[in-house]
């Protein structure tokens, strides 16, 4: 899991409780009610918008040979937006505008999603060679332009 990555971008109370939900899925058992509620508290309207993302399984890991890992997330709007786990970023306007510029919020849905599809083992998965992973990108950064 990516754990290790998360800490260094997230506050800790953000990372304890993506571990504790973590753990209790690898148990076995339903995420406790409490860890839901406690992540609505903190990331709002989001927290159920990216459980419905995760839901509807709408989160691709994509990887290449030389261990470059991406995120794809299918947004509510039918938009696809590249999520960098690994940086703590999103390709989407609320990210840039909410967390970037207003920093009034930790994350958007789509990379909140991103952490709840590592935490629940849901995301799909897809290997490209790295030139098509370049390719993926390059696309991406075509169509912010």
């Amino acid at each position: 899991m990516a754990a290790a990555s998360r800490a260094l971008t997230l506050p800790t109370v953000v990372e304890e409780l993506l571990s504790e939900m973590a753990a209790a899925v690898r148990d076995g058992a339903r995420i406790p009610d409490e860890h839901l509620l406690s992540l609505k508290f903190v990331f709002g309207s989001s927290a159920v918008q990216a459980l419905d993302l995760v839901d509807r399984q709408s989160i691709t890991l994509i990887s290449s040979p030389s261990g470059r890992r991406v995120y794809q997330v299918l947004g509510s709007s039918g938009k696809t937006y590249t999520c960098l786990a690994s940086c703590h970023y999103c390709s989407c306007p609320a990210f840039a505008f909410s967390v970037l510029r207003k920093s009034d919020s930790l994350l958007c849905k789509h990379l909140l999603a991103v952490y709840l599809s590592q935490v629940t083992s849901t995301c799909q998965q897809l290997s490209v060679s790295d030139k098509q992973l370049t390719d993926i990108l390059l696309t991406e950064k075509t169509h912010e332009a």
